[in-house]
């Protein structure tokens, strides 16, 4: 099944910005696009507002004279639903309302020809639930875009309970056809980008929770050294908190109340007191006029250690060992095997969080994962009030030695990359299990929708295929709600890998 052809006009009704987006993307592609809206004159409006779009980017460059005329050529809005009767793809793109949508495609289903492909761009809705409204519920597919639609290119294809391949298929060779980049999924909550990506927002607002850091402090340990582009906090406010704390009981809603998908109290609060972020002027952070950036939490200047001694190879941070000796301290390799961390020369012990917390232990100061420790500009550090102070500050001094920031959190165990690297992983192991989509389109999705330095598949290679399970089953021990508990997927896969590695 090929994608639709240019010369098949296609439909877009509800013009709002998303809407008008995906119009734009159908218009530059080629295709004769018509434009729907139950509000009298909204159409034409969209119309004229893609008209000034095209002309900007006849401005940059992107868009000759020429192919700009052409393309306002073939834009027309359209007053009544009949006007869509000769469409090949009608893409929904209304509120969010399964009624609204049932009845929207009850209408077209009337209008349109058999052959006519019906594509709903809903974002938190039941893409099987809006086609179990239609007579051919096989025809329907979910084309999920992502705002701006013209410039980002993942398009998400849901196949609902009942669509059928042939549909799917053509949706998929559409989506390529325009220039984007289109991965396959199942209808399950939030798809793959709004599903799995839960755990970064929620492991943030748990480690906030539970007083161990500020937001700015845990947006910048997250982009400074997870390699996230923004932090979970003002990503959100960007994302407005409404929109986004939505999103997240919708999923948890559907997925009958998941603990893994428990929505946040402290986000509840923001939106009821009306900070949503951005559009309000105040979110997590304050952009009312005057107000400055927020400052994360950054240790004073401390000595480093004149030796470490290194137990293991630090796993993940192995790498760290060439750093410190280029930074010029000295390694001193304990060949039996202890574990695997650093010791400072008074006895404290620096280790890669695990999971656990500090203070089950005498002197241990841990250190949050990151994405390229040659790379990070922040590491954080956590330590109990049971930790020797000297302990702490010579972990200080030595990561300060190698030219990075120091925020010092709370003692919580799995830190702030670490806990959320290891989540994310469950989750799209959890996914494929399930039939949701394939590894390779979830990777795509992550790092296409949401910006993610890897995806989740990209981390676990690199982190080794056991890393995350055991964190998080050290997590669970510490937390026994279910909301760490290593998925059967993420289980069976390490416990595999593990047992393979011992009898080969």
């Amino acid at each position: 099944m090929t994608a639709i052809d240019l010369s098949s006009p296609v439909a877009v009704v509800g013009t709002g910005t998303m809407g008008q987006g995906i119009a734009q993307v159908a218009l530059v592609a080629g295709h004769p696009v018509r434009l729907h809206d139950a509000l009298p004159g909204r159409a034409e409006a969209a119309a004229e507002a893609i008209g000034a779009r095209l002309d900007r980017l006849v401005e940059k460059d992107r868009l000759t004279g020429a192919e700009r005329d052409a393309a306002r050529a073939r834009l027309r809005p359209a007053r009544d639903l009949a006007e869509l009767a000769d469409c090949a793809l009608v893409v929904e793109a209304v509120l969010e309302q399964l009624d609204a949508k049932q009845q929207l495609f009850r209408e077209l289903e009337d209008v349109v020809g058999e052959d006519c492909l019906l594509a709903t761009n809903t974002s938190s809705l039941s893409v099987t639930a809006i086609g179990g409204a239609l007579r051919s519920p096989g025809r329907l597919v979910g084309l999920h875009f992502f705002n701006p639609a013209p410039l980002l290119p993942l398009v998400e294809v849901v196949s609902g309970f009942a669509t059928d391949v042939t549909s799917a298929t053509r949706a998929y060779e559409t989506a390529r056809a325009w220039g984007k980049t289109p991965v396959a999924c199942a209808d399950t909550p939030g798809f793959i980008v709004n599903r799995i990506a839960r755990p970064f927002y929620a492991e943030a607002f748990a480690v906030h929770e539970a007083q161990a850091a500020d937001p700015a402090t845990i947006d910048a340990v997250l982009r400074e050294s997870g390699g996230f582009r923004m932090g979970a906090f003002e990503l959100t406010d960007l994302i407005g908190q409404d929109v986004n704390e939505s999103v997240t009981h919708s999923v948890w809603q559907s997925f009958f109340q998941d603990v893994r998908f428990t929505p946040s109290l402290a986000q509840r609060r923001l939106v009821e007191s009306g900070r949503l972020g951005r559009k309000s002027g105040h979110g997590w952070y304050d952009y009312g006029d005057g107000a400055g950036p927020a400052e994360p939490h950054t240790a004073e200047k401390a000595q480093p250690p004149a030796y470490v001694v290194a137990e293991g190879d630090l796993g993940p941070a192995a790498e760290l060992l060439d750093l410190i000796r280029e930074a010029g301290i000295q390694v001193r390799e304990d060949e039996e095997d202890h574990g695997t961390r650093l010791v400072l020369p008074d006895g404290g012990q620096l280790v890669l969080a695990d999971g656990q917390t500090s203070v089950e232990f005498r002197d241990v100061v841990y250190f949050d994962l990151a994405l390229d420790y040659r790379k990070a500009t922040r590491i954080a550090l956590s330590a109990s009030q049971d930790t020797a102070p000297r302990t702490l500050s010579e972990a200080v001094g030595l990561f300060q030695a190698l030219g990075k920031d120091v925020s010092v959190i709370g003692d919580v165990p799995g830190m702030i990359v670490a806990r959320t690297v290891a989540r994310i992983v469950d989750l799209a192991h959890d996914a494929v299990a399930k039939g949701v989509a394939t590894e390779e389109d979830i990777d795509t999705a992550m790092r296409l929708g949401v910006n993610y330095p890897l995806g989740p598949f990209e981390w676990s290679r690199r982190l080794g295929r056991s890393w995350a399970c055991s964190l998080l089953d050290d997590l669970h021990q510490r937390d026994p709600s279910g909301r760490y508990a290593p998925s059967l997927a993420l289980y069976r896969h390490a416990y595999a890998t593990e047992k393979r590695e011992g009898t080969s």
